[in-house]
């Protein structure tokens, strides 16, 4: 994503892995959870053209009805990801989330901007899924940044070895981490995992490295003052922080969810009101550190 002004500081390129190692309840980007390339439906833009049922081996896409109402019908078990349908729908109801690229390719599209980069302190931020489930190729794509001279940063829910994060400290300058609940039975039923690693993690990292900290605020989950105040705890005990922020929910994942043919707990959900968000916000200043709200 070119000229991204929300991963960072300045101008960026936010390069997205796919892949990750929790599965919180929420995520907003349901296409990055699994590694693989995966095919996304969009029902409304179908023209009815039935190219996909032609070139289709797997028996995902077949017609239903017959003459002048027959249509394309859907089955997700069947798919297999291969795209072949996707690069036949110019209709764009048909595309796959993901595709291999070198790093020398992705760097061929990244110092397109980097201009933009060093006249706004921006950079490149890798983000995800987690950048650190693609370890090597997010840590020779760090390097290769800033062999051009481009800040970089990551994007990271911390789950990972401490062994992982001192391979990436040397090519990072900037770290954005998330600290999503902060109690352990909570954030193991919420996203799949304990956070008692990612605490630890995040104070080491924060001595070494600016760290920016997010908090995705879900409806239901951990949008209560009290729950904000006990995070902003942890957040006080890190070092390095730049600001804190308050990642009000976000429903724009709900058409990814239905292209993906996944189930979404949150459907309907809205973002917190001008009101509330105000009362998290005044929680959060318990961090003694700088708040955001967006």
């Amino acid at each position: 994503m070119r000229f991204s002004l929300r991963d960072g500081p300045g101008i960026r390129t936010t390069v997205f892995v796919k892949g990750c190692n929790m599965t919180c309840k929420w995520c907003h980007n349901p296409e990055t959870l699994a590694m693989r390339p995966q095919l996304m439906r969009y029902p409304d833009k179908c023209l009815n053209c039935l190219k996909c049922t032609r070139v289709c081996k797997h028996g995902a896409t077949v017609t239903a009805g017959y003459g002048r109402s027959r249509r394309v019908a859907f089955n997700f078990a069947e798919c297999k990801n291969c795209g072949e349908c996707a690069d036949i729908c110019y209709a764009g109801a048909l595309t796959m989330s993901g595709k291999e690229m070198s790093v020398e390719e992705v760097m061929a599209e990244v110092v397109q901007d980097i201009n933009y980069y060093k006249n706004s302190g921006g950079g490149v931020t890798v983000s995800g899924g987690e950048p650190t489930v693609q370890l090597d190729f997010t840590l020779a794509l760090l390097e290769a940044c800033r062999k051009e001279g481009i800040s970089t940063a990551i994007e990271t829910n911390m789950l990972a070895d401490w062994s992982v994060f001192e391979k990436l400290i040397p090519a990072l300058d900037l770290v954005m981490l998330d600290i999503k609940m902060s109690g352990a039975d909570a954030h193991r039923e919420w996203t799949g995992t304990d956070n008692a690693q990612i605490i630890e993690n995040a104070k080491k990292i924060s001595k070494q490295l600016p760290i920016i900290v997010r908090t995705p605020v879900i409806p239901g989950v951990n949008d209560v003052e009290t729950e904000i105040e006990k995070i902003a705890g942890i957040v006080n005990s890190l070092d390095n922080v730049a600001y804190f922020e308050l990642l009000l929910y976000n429903p724009l994942g709900e058409s990814k969810y239905q292209a993906l043919g996944m189930d979404n707990i949150f459907e309907g959900q809205r973002p917190q009101s001008t009101d509330r968000s105000a009362r998290l916000a005044e929680a959060a200043k318990k961090s003694g550190k700088e708040v955001r709200v967006g």
